[in-house]
């Protein structure tokens, strides 16, 4: 299967709208009690199991450098989710908005220092409109930004985020995506349930199973199977850079489920920094000098 660049920006954009919806199902089952290395290490053996039955042909001819590479991977994936998610436990929620959209900054950095691959001069711009959208989508402006240990902990996992994101841009898009799908989930259920072994089983007795169960179980199969999946297949036809961007809105489209869910009510902020993160993404995609070429060839 081989893609457009339009097309695999398509998809990455589903894989944003996904993850956006996805909020709504991680918040019916953190309230329902159940601990994040749990609801990772459930969602991560649903995404591996349904692959292996899907596309089981593909898995069992994995290679060792197929293994190798699935297996890095799923260990920059998991360590992305976990860090972020002891963070939380030490910050607000605005802040680690705005901080773990801060990986849209570092890709190009990123790709610039592994592979001396110099961003494009519209980058800096779409970044800075980007970022800006961020800072007035989390309210920064009216609350300020003040970084606690937490925060810290944010910006690991964002730069984590970013190596992933260049990571399935580049190396990991030279094998089978779903040998990669495969091993994401393997990781993150293996890992989140060791996880969860180790520091949270002092937890389980206060989780609601039947309030819990049914969005974790759809995460596994919408958020991780469907959306990572989709992301995977974009990433390996289109540039890192674009591909950060275009997944940042997951970000927007969440506070946009938010509000049509209650969990949230509207605001000018959340208007004017989603259209801010809109019009980075259109700078991003636009090749300006072949809009002008036609335009004055008229």
């Amino acid at each position: 299967m081989k893609l457009t660049k339009t097309q695999a920006n398509f998809a990455l954009t589903l894989t944003a709208i996904i993850w956006g919806a996805g909020y709504i199902f991680s918040k019916q089952a953190t309230n329902a009690g159940m601990p994040a290395g749990l609801i990772n290490g459930i969602r991560g053996t649903i995404y591996a199991v349904l692959v292996f039955i899907f596309f089981h042909k593909t898995v069992l001819r994995m290679t060792k450098r197929e293994l190798r590479i699935g297996l890095i991977a799923g260990v920059i994936n998991l360590a992305a989710y976990q860090v972020q998610t002891v963070g939380l436990m030490y910050t607000t929620p605005g802040n680690n908005a705005f901080l773990t959209a801060i990986y849209v900054v570092m890709i190009p950095f990123i790709m610039w220092l592994v592979f001396h691959d110099a961003p494009a001069p519209k980058s800096y711009l779409a970044i800075a409109i980007c970022v800006l959208g961020m800072l007035i989508l989390t309210g920064v402006f009216q609350h300020g930004l003040t970084l606690h240990y937490g925060d810290l902990l944010v910006i690991g996992s964002a730069f984590l985020y970013a190596v992933q994101i260049v990571y399935f841009g580049s190396v990991a898009a030279t094998i089978n995506p779903w040998i990669v799908a495969f091993m994401l989930g393997a990781v993150q259920g293996i890992g989140g349930m060791l996880w969860s072994g180790v520091f949270e089983h002092g937890s389980y007795a206060g989780i609601n199973w039947t309030a819990a169960l049914v969005p974790v179980i759809t995460l596994g199969i919408l958020s991780s199977f469907g959306a990572q999946s989709l992301q995977l297949i974009g990433q390996k036809f289109t540039d890192p850079t674009p591909a950060g961007l275009i997944m940042m809105t997951e970000s927007v489209f969440g506070s946009v489920f938010s509000v049509m869910f209650g969990f949230e009510p509207f605001t000018m902020d959340l208007l004017f920094g989603g259209l801010l993160i809109l019009i980075a993404i259109i700078i991003m995609q636009v090749d300006f000098r072949k809009v002008f070429t036609k335009s004055a060839t008229k």
